[in-house]
């Protein structure tokens, strides 16, 4: 049981914020306080809820039933925000990414430490089953040793009419998308990156990338691709993974998809030449049935709840924080890293 009831108030009500706000009212022992947004039509659309409006950020961090602030505003004001909030005696939730630069990541991280408050970034992502599965299968090794992954988001209407398409506010696909994707490749091969190559598309926008190709080779030399894109009318598999004895796709979000796994390993003798385009091909020949065998995807049950659960958990003592500050800081890092890939068209080392 927990030892009190937490107030929150949600700085910024766009589509995030007001996502959070109706998790929270799922979360045992969290209720809203109320929000803050300079626009009147979410000031409208909050009051509408019964959620109260503070006139400004001063008042809802003078709040003494606010335990929690929840910035989820453009990616520019990120910084600003979380330390004011810190310094009013506030734990901080943080929408991704929580900062421009890894700098003011690290300044944010600075004054939580000597305000003794929570600090943490809101990586939603990491609870998509999608991801957990795909981790699974990684970490059991159902695959053999895992060589090459791609993890891609595709759509195909550019960058939403917002924020999110100008430079100032930190717009961007890398810093929109790629912070997730970056995130949890990171957690799943644990192990230090060497290489760094990243390519941005802009077509359909020229002040910020609409779309990226980041390439990372890891230090025993798996390699992954991950990939973003706006002007996509078919999508590519959400991940693709293949491994010495297995290959794994997931298509969609829907988790259709399969895994194939060797059962025996054959070789060339049973391998028949097949007609391939103009020629024949028995390198490429598909194996018989009787060396591999198709499986579904595991599936893991999975709750975004977990994360709001866990922050309080923390604040309570009773939990170690799941999406910890030196993971996000070094994912800040790897994006910088592919900034300066873009910038030089060069292969950039890590770490």
């Amino acid at each position: 049981m927990r030892k009190k009831v937490y107030g929150a108030a949600i700085i910024g009500y766009g589509g995030m914020g007001s996502q959070h706000g109706r998790l929270i009212q799922r979360v045992d022992h969290l209720e809203l306080k109320g929000i803050v947004d300079i626009r009147e039509e979410r000031q409208q659309l909050a009051s509408e809820l019964g959620y109260y409006v503070y006139p400004d950020l001063e008042t809802a961090l003078g709040d003494a039933r606010v335990d929690i602030v929840i910035i989820a505003t453009p990616n520019h004001i990120h910084s600003e925000i979380a330390i004011q909030a810190l310094r009013a005696g506030k734990h901080v939730i943080c929408e991704k990414p929580a900062t421009i630069t890894s700098q003011e990541l690290q300044g944010i991280i600075t004054v939580a430490d000597q305000c003794g408050k929570l600090f943490v970034v809101g990586q939603n992502r990491r609870w998509d089953e999608d991801y957990l599965v795909m981790k699974k299968l990684f970490d059991e090794k159902q695959l053999g040793d895992v060589f090459h992954i791609e993890s891609k988001v595709h759509g195909s209407r550019g960058i939403p009419g917002d924020w999110r398409a100008e430079k100032e506010y930190g717009g961007g696909m890398l810093l929109d998308w790629g912070v997730h994707l970056v995130d949890r490749i990171l957690l799943m091969i644990p192990e230090q990156v060497k290489k760094v190559h990243c390519k941005f598309t802009h077509i359909t926008n020229k002040q910020v990338d609409d779309g990226f190709r980041l390439s990372l080779e890891f230090e025993s030399g798996i390699t992954a691709l991950l990939e973003v894109g706006t002007a996509h009318y078919i999508n590519m598999p959400l991940w693709y993974m293949n491994g010495t004895t297995g290959s794994a796709v997931i298509e969609d979000w829907s988790m259709n998809g399969r895994v194939v796994k060797l059962e025996s390993p054959g070789g060339g003798h049973d391998a028949t030449p097949i007609v391939a385009g103009a020629g024949l091909t028995k390198t490429m020949a598909p194996r018989d049935n009787h060396t591999t065998v198709s499986e579904p995807l595991p599936r893991i049950p999975t709750d975004i709840l977990d994360f709001y659960n866990n922050v309080l958990d923390v604040i309570e003592g009773e939990a170690e924080i799941i999406v910890k500050n030196h993971e996000v800081l070094r994912v800040m890092r790897l994006l910088e890293a592919a900034f300066l890939s873009d910038e030089t068209g060069q292969v950039v080392s890590f770490e």
